[in-house]
């Protein structure tokens, strides 16, 4: 994957991102009616937006806590090993998310297992074994209310946000889980790590299957409702260069209120409901530094009894949902999936 550190996102690209944020998996067709622009126009624009890592289309389990195992890690390690062991731990699929953090904790890492015994066999365990690995902190999460899925870049107009609305009304759900769908369907589950928007055609070549075939499993597994596609952008051009986490806690019964209040700021990327010294977990994507304090403010005046105990700023993200970024937040490339694939900021 090409990067070229030049490039610029013009408000078309912004644009597009948007309309892939809100249907990941639309037809060039129907794009082009939201953004008034010939869909070949389009079709060639995300190709170049891809190939220089700026934004890509992925797909991941839902990772609803009923179902499955999603967990918060905060690690501690040596200085002098961290880019050791923060190599090591992107390289688990389970562990999906890694960020170099500026607090007490070295290392947040979002985890995705199927269950609790699968999280102490595969991950517990595996952290004990890290050379450099000092110490980590386990919330699991209880409720998510709310993640990177649902973040957008707000730059379309309000009609064009209502139409786009029509034509990716989703499927309804059949409500299964992962493990009612039969191998040979949970088998697409890679390609459409690889490329949310991955056809049948594609990869029916990659399997060796007749495309028909991969149409049929492919349609159960989107109408399925296990899968929660998203379109990333690097973060270097989303105008929103801060990451800020937060552990607060909220008054017993109060979640989903707090939750409904959250979402209403448009900066979050995550909430959720954990265990742990702390319930709640927050995460935001911000202009600067000096919004961090505004965005407690605005905390504190939406939730109610909200106790604000930590806060921890992002130095980097070295792998979000299963992809590797390089240094510049930009796409490598290099996917590292997994059956734990699941929803994280």
């Amino acid at each position: 994957m090409q990067n070229d550190s030049l490039m610029e996102l013009s408000e078309e690209d912004l644009a597009l991102i948007q309309v892939l944020q809100a249907a990941p998996r639309i037809g060039w067709a129907d794009a082009a009616k939201v953004l008034g622009v010939h869909a070949t126009t389009l079709a060639a624009r995300w190709e170049r937006l891809t190939s220089s890592g700026a934004a890509w289309a992925t797909a991941h389990l839902a990772g609803d806590p009923k179902q499955m195992l999603l967990a918060y890690v905060a690690v501690d390690c040596e200085m002098n090993r961290r880019d050791s062991v923060t190599a090591e731990l992107a390289g688990i699929p389970e562990i999906v998310t890694v960020e170099e953090a500026a607090s007490n904790r070295d290392l947040m890492l979002t985890v995705i297992t199927r269950s609790l015994e699968e999280f102490s066999e595969k991950i517990i365990s595996r952290l004990k074994s890290v050379e450099g690995l000092t110490k980590y902190q386990v919330a699991l999460c209880t409720r998510l209310h709310s993640s990177g899925d649902d973040w957008r870049l707000n730059v379309l107009s309000r009609s064009q946000v209502a139409l786009l609305r029509t034509l990716a009304s989703p499927a309804v759900p059949e409500s299964l889980q992962a493990a009612q769908l039969p191998q040979n369907h949970l088998d697409l589950l890679p390609f459409l790590a690889r490329d949310g928007r991955a056809t049948a055609a594609e990869i029916a070549r990659s399997l060796g299957r007749h495309p028909a075939t991969v149409q049929r499993q492919l349609n159960r597994v989107l109408a399925s409702g296990i899968l929660s596609f998203r379109c990333e952008i690097a973060q270097r051009y989303s105008s929103f260069p801060v990451t800020c986490q937060w552990f607060v806690n909220v008054p017993a019964g109060q979640h989903e209120a707090a939750a409904a209040e959250i979402r209403t700021i448009s900066n979050v990327r995550l909430s959720a409901s954990t265990t742990g010294p702390t319930n709640f977990v927050i995460i935001m994507w911000l202009h600067t530094l000096a919004d961090v304090l505004s965005a407690e403010l605005a905390l504190q005046q939406k939730v109610p009894g909200i106790e604000i105990v930590e806060s921890a700023v992002m130095l980097r993200t070295v792998k979000r949902v299963g992809w590797m970024l390089k240094e510049d937040t930009t796409a490598s490339g290099a996917v590292v999936h997994g059956g734990g694939l699941g929803a994280a900021e």
